[in-house]
């Protein structure tokens, strides 16, 4: 669709603001959660949840939006799932029940899910392939940056207000984006009538459920354990039938025949594990200078703002880089400081100044935002138009899944190695995991260099 230079900037900066809104409450609890905790008398790896439930929904409604982009109209769409997520800030802004608030959770993670693949779907159609990097770099400022920047922020009116206070804020700012979206927003996405594949969305869902619960689980319970080893049975055999079904369906609910294409099927397991070890190290570094270090939610918040600022200085230049240089020249560097930055706090200790802990956090954001929407631009760059859209859910829904596998994952290995040595302890054992990570997304960076995909 042919639209001006004027309206496609307006789109644009709509999509942007309703993006930040939206992500930055994917981890604005991060901060909060040990005084969420005390509120709500639960333990750590209860009160993860909040952040791993967000990312999971978020991961399964992502999957749904090829369907939805195809069968609503697109202003529709964005002002529904928008509509949702205000919901959603409502229930958490008000209730008094830890329960209400998983359940206002789940819904800031539908609205969310749907809006950043929608938009990234609308940026893809709307830019020329030739200023696609530089956009989606600036882009990368609204789900990169946001969710970094966002403890930050969080951390001084959790000490100043309240945590309820993040919420009130947020209605506010997410009111007035929805009006935005009403005056400025189009219908840009042709639509036709399609039918729901529900059996699809649900095989889906309980295939992720079923495995983040187990991994979840890990924390509290043996791995020998019903607790642990059936749903994660359940979900394994749940995603092994949605995998069959949708290869040999014609029309299928999700095109998994595109993780053939090698540059996008890299693409989504570098972004994998990009976002498995940046969320799982946002619920890290949170605990550690909290409940290791003893310090207030400000500080924890104000020791991760340098690395706020970082990514958002480096994805734009990350974006153009990849537009000039191609993919190798961002993800290199970039997965050799998530390493490098990941090595660094498996020998922190608990009298390592903050200093210290902000630098490295800098590094890892600055490999963040190396990374981040080049992967995404790259991935989609092999794939045929008509496959952006289920290019994009895919992509993203895999590794915002990965993000919360992480979270959950690296906090039961914390809460594990507390129960016979120390938090610290376990926090040092959690990044030595990342760093791990890190070294295998350094290794498929130099696959791809020397292969030139």
């Amino acid at each position: 669709m042919e639209i001006s230079a004027k309206r496609r900037t307006g789109i644009f900066g709509v999509i942007l603001v309703t993006c930040i809104v939206c992500t930055m409450l994917s981890t604005a609890l991060n901060t909060a959660l040990p005084q969420i905790m005390i509120d709500f008398e639960v333990t750590t790896n209860t009160g993860q949840w909040l952040t791993s439930i967000y990312s999971l929904v978020m991961g399964i409604l992502v999957l749904a939006t090829p369907f939805l982009i195809r069968r609503i109209k697109t202003k529709l769409l964005y002002l529904a799932t928008l509509a949702v997520f205000i919901a959603g800030l409502f229930l958490c802004a008000f209730t008094t029940s830890f329960t209400v608030m998983l359940a206002g959770r789940v819904l800031q993670a539908a609205g969310n899910g749907v809006m950043v693949s929608l938009g990234q779907v609308i940026l893809l159609t709307v830019y020329p392939k030739e200023k696609r990097g530089s956009i989606m770099g600036v882009y990368g400022l609204a789900i990169g940056a946001a969710p970094v920047l966002a403890p930050t922020l969080a951390g001084i009116i959790v000490d100043a207000f309240g945590w309820r206070m993040i919420f009130y804020f947020m209605l506010i700012i997410s009111a007035l984006a929805w009006l935005l979206v009403v005056l400025v927003f189009e219908n840009l996405l042709d639509v036709g009538k399609e039918k729901f594949d529900f059996l699809s969305l649900v095989l889906c869902a309980a295939g992720y459920s079923g495995i983040l619960m187990g991994a979840g689980n890990l924390g509290s319970y043996p791995f020998i354990s019903f607790s642990v080893l059936l749903p994660l049975l359940l979900g394994l055999i749940a995603a092994g039938i949605f995998v069959y079904q949708q290869l040999h369906m014609r029309t299928p609910f999700l095109e998994l025949r595109i993780l053939k294409v090698k540059g996008y099927r890299i693409a989504v397991i570098a972004s994998m594990l990009m976002y498995s070890s940046m969320m799982a190290a946002s619920i890290l570094l949170p605990v550690y200078v909290q409940n290791v270090r003893g310090y207030s939610a400000t500080i924890s918040g104000l020791v991760t703002m340098p690395g706020s600022l970082a990514m958002a200085l480096t994805s734009p230049f990350a974006g153009k880089t990849y537009d000039k240089a191609g993919i190798k020249r961002v993800f290199l560097p970039g997965a050799a400081l998530l390493a490098l930055s990941s090595l660094g706090m498996v020998f922190t200790g608990e009298a390592a100044p903050l200093v210290w802990i902000a630098l490295l956090n800098v590094f890892r954001s600055i490999a963040i935002g190396c990374m981040m929407m080049p992967f995404v631009t790259w991935g989609m760059s092999g794939l045929d138009e008509e496959y952006t859209s289920h290019g994009t859910a895919l992509l993203t829904s895999l590794r915002t899944v990965a993000g919360s596998f992480g979270s959950a994952i690296f906090v039961s290995l914390v809460s594990m190695v507390a129960a016979v040595s120390t938090q610290s302890t376990g926090i040092n054992i959690a990044f030595l995991g990342l760093t791990i990570i890190g070294v295998v997304e350094f290794g498929l960076a130099v696959y791809v260099a020397k292969k030139n995909i």
